[in-house]
């Protein structure tokens, strides 16, 4: 009986302890929702929590498995650069771990995993496990245009006409003004505090005060999945907004540091800007018209087709445009032919954002998002950094994202929100991310390539690296903050859907979409 009663209290005390590693384990491996033919005796020896489930696994493998087979072939056709001691072998590496770290970090800290991404880049660069040469530097190169062509491409297939129609002008107030307050304040604190030239420091404002998507969508997802903000339309019109922002930051940044780097006249230089502008919006949409036109939408092959249309035609229009000197009419392009294209697919039955083109290139991202911000951590030496910079880059990072927040509060008149959903937007806009670890090292790669922005080449170095150093910090600092701040402050700040209401509303809206589509036919 003392025996029966001895075992029942250790049961019990050791509730406690299988409930913490149950919890803890659950924030890394969620259950499946759908049906799974998961192996039997898969869970006798991997049991669930404590190991993720066999779908779960089996899709991280195979993600494994295909950078291994992709430096295989590589390492097939090149050889010494693919061996063990190669340079291009540590590089792939390096891509494998931050994809794992990533992952990892998603799942224990629920924020995005671009930092982990970010911080094992930084790691491998200053444990001296990867060292990229100037042999490889185009490769590192060309990989972060085409995470670009991505990053673009998604926000253009975003963005969503009707949203745009009905609230454009709180579209463009929260996608183009708080931008540019954060921009210029930049550009004026760096000049100051980081004695950047001013040149410098509008080409370091215009990319620093882009938004991520990488870390608002998601968190803006999971909380319109439980109904918040979703009674007055929050979500999709910051997803829009942010679209409008990104594109904006690129195709400027593009703009000045043409010109900066440019051998031709002043003068030309600038109107050129406007002109680049115009040209990659107009061609753009044409190219995006295009894909709904050629292939045929009854095309067997037409998701495949379409998505090679959008994918080659912006790797073309980036790598074009630069070419020929007309760096801001590429970005442009492919956010405008991502929207038409958009545009029209929902016409014929493809809804906005959620269509198999779409999911490709989200499949893409899965591969570019570890090289894109790995290769950024692996620019960063920690032994080089001034220690000045870092701390009044911080300074002037957590000062303007502080003015970019009030800036928003005000500036969000007129737009039908309340005083907590002003705030909660401008916390939202605080998330800085992808375009940064894009374009960050963009002024150091020409620096490095021999090109002269007029002043001396030490200079221009120290320069560059400070705006590559401003990119790495920006991403450290805010890229966590605003996750979190998005996390915890929207159901605090946004009011809740019933979930009833919520499916109500969801089928009013595609009632009315349906009767929309029908007359149309009409």
């Amino acid at each position: 009986m003392a025996q029966k009663t001895e075992e029942g209290m250790n049961d019990k005390d050791k509730t406690p302890h299988i409930t913490w590693w149950r919890k803890f384990c659950l924030r890394c491996h969620q259950p499946e929702t759908t049906p799974s033919s998961e192996p039997l005796w898969w869970g006798k020896v991997f049991p669930f929590p404590i190991f993720p489930t066999f779908r779960q696994t089996a899709q991280q493998i195979c993600i494994i498995v295909f950078f291994l087979l992709i430096w295989g072939i590589l390492f097939a056709e090149i050889g010494e650069p693919l061996s063990l001691n190669g340079e291009l072998l540590s590089m792939t590496l390096l891509v494998i771990a931050s994809y794992l770290v990533g992952w990892i970090w998603l799942k224990i800290t629920t924020l995005p995993a671009l930092i982990g991404m970010l911080l094992t880049g930084i790691l491998f660069q200053n444990l001296h496990l990867v060292h990229m040469t100037d042999t490889y530097r185009q490769l590192n190169q060309d990989l972060r245009k085409i995470a670009l062509v991505i990053i673009l491409m998604r926000a253009g297939l975003g963005l969503n006409a009707d949203v745009l129609k009905k609230h454009y002008i709180a579209v463009l107030q929260l996608g183009l003004l708080p931008w540019l307050v954060e921009c210029v304040a930049i550009a004026v604190m760096s000049h100051y505090l980081l004695s950047l030239p001013w040149i410098w420091g509008f080409l370091l404002g215009s990319m620093i005060a882009s938004v991520s998507p990488a870390v608002v969508v998601p968190c803006l997802f999971r909380l319109r999945e439980v109904g918040y903000g979703v009674a007055k339309g929050i979500p999709t019109l910051l997803l829009a907004a942010a679209s409008i922002d990104d594109s904006v930051s690129v195709a400027v940044f593009a703009i000045i540091l043409n010109a900066m780097f440019s051998s031709g006249s002043t003068t030309f230089n600038i109107i050129k800007g406007p002109l680049s502008i115009v040209a990659g919006i107009l061609l753009g949409g044409v190219w995006g018209y295009m894909t709904s036109v050629i292939p045929e939408k009854g095309d067997k092959y037409v998701v495949v087709l379409r998505f090679l249309a959008l994918f080659l035609g912006g790797l073309f229009a980036l790598f074009i445009s630069s070419l020929i000197g007309w760096s801001g009419a590429g970005p442009l392009a492919i956010v405008s032919s991502g929207f038409m294209a958009a545009y029209f697919w929902e016409k014929q039955g493809w809804p906005v954002n959620n269509n198999p083109v779409s999911d490709l290139f989200r499949i893409l991202w899965i591969f570019f998002e570890p090289i894109l911000f790995a290769f950024t951590g692996a620019q960063v030496t920690l032994s080089a950094l001034d220690p000045d910079v870092i701390s009044m880059g911080a300074i002037c990072l957590l000062s303007c994202l502080a003015l970019r927040v009030i800036a928003t509060f005000f500036i969000s008149f007129g737009c039908g929100l309340n005083s907590k959903e002003k705030l909660f937007i401008g916390l939202t806009w605080m998330a800085k991310a992808t375009v940064q670890a894009a374009l960050g090292p963009a002024a150091l790669d020409l620096v490095k390539s021999g090109k002269s922005a007029g002043d001396t080449l030490a200079n221009e170095e120290v320069y560059a690296k400070t705006i590559l150093a401003m990119s790495v910090l920006s991403v450290v600092i805010s890229a966590p903050a605003g996750a979190i701040f998005i996390a915890l402050t929207g159901p605090r700040l946004l009011s809740k859907e019933s979930q009833r209401k919520t499916i109500e509303t969801v089928e009013c809206i595609e009632t009315i979409v349906q009767e929309n589509r029908t007359s149309t036919d009409l």
